[in-house]
């Protein structure tokens, strides 16, 4: 398993990321997680990090492409009230939206490459729950 060391604001965080196969179509190893925080910390910035969680602080701004990125199971907890327009697989668009205080709790997912269509700024923190040993 590789670790990866980052200082990260005049502290060390450690975090294991161990490698897997992707699909069939891409003939190389990528690592996973995808891990936010490195691929994308403009958007993404840890606010605290222990042995038990991860705290997650996101921006979503509107015109922002995420690079593709993972997520662990997590806790998303809306700082702001935040709306998006949402594309489906048959090219329908809607609005979804969330109030200041609404939590949400999100499973596994990686994603990414989409342009963000936030109608405003949106504001979270993600808790992500790590295992135990």
């Amino acid at each position: 398993m590789d670790r990866l060391m980052v200082m990260r604001k005049s502290r060390l965080v450690f975090w294991s990321m161990p490698l897997f196969a992707a699909s069939a179509t891409v003939a190389e190893r990528i690592p996973a997680p995808l891990d936010p925080a490195l691929v994308a910390p403009h958007i993404f910035e840890v606010a605290l990090e222990n042995e038990r969680i991860r705290v997650l602080e996101v921006t979503d701004r509107n015109g922002e492409t995420q690079p593709l990125h993972s997520h662990p199971q997590r806790l998303v907890v809306y700082m702001a009230p935040c709306a998006w327009i949402v594309t489906d697989e048959k090219g329908e668009r809607s609005m979804e939206s969330h109030k200041f205080g609404t939590m949400v709790w999100e499973e596994p997912v990686t994603h990414g490459g989409r342009t963000s269509a936030v109608v405003q700024e949106c504001r979270t923190l993600e808790i992500e729950i790590k295992d135990l040993p």
